[in-house]
């Protein structure tokens, strides 16, 4: 798939608002690629997402599932028109632990709408988009 350009104008949107919100900081969750209509994150591992042991909490997934799919749903929205959004459904099938790993989740548009965007995002352990799938999520970002 070829990767194309986000007007910088959301970039920045992305970065400032997404990226620099409390909960993506608080967690470490950082941008590593923006496209339109697909973003990659990485969350490095730390011992403060954990539930027990060294196993990233499933909300802590969730979050960067959440994060990965708005970023990726405001890649490609028109600025005159949308002000907002807000996640309007989440699915996630949890596959396997992640055991004291980093963490990359990779976000796709599968359609996008004038008021909703549906989205796939896959999580992957290592890092790597190569690394063992964590979790698999559908979701719906309501724009406005």
């Amino acid at each position: 798939m070829p990767e194309s350009t986000v007007d910088p104008r959301l970039a920045a949107m992305v970065a400032s608002v997404l990226m620099e919100s409390p909960v993506a900081r608080t967690l470490g969750i950082r941008l590593d690629a923006l496209a339109v209509d697909r973003v990659e994150l990485v969350l490095p591992f730390s011992p403060n997402n954990v539930t027990v042991r060294k196993v990233v909490h499933g909300g802590v997934i969730a979050t960067l599932i959440d994060v990965a799919g708005a970023a990726a749903a405001f890649s490609n929205v028109d600025l005159e028109v949308v002000r907002g959004g807000a996640t309007g459904a989440l699915s996630i099938q949890y596959l396997a632990p992640a055991d004291g790993v980093a963490l990359r989740a990779v976000a796709e548009v599968i359609r996008r709408g004038k008021r909703q965007v549906s989205l796939e995002v896959s999580v992957y352990a290592d890092g790597a988009d190569e690394g063992p799938l964590v979790a698999k999520a559908l979701m719906t970002t309501a724009l406005f």
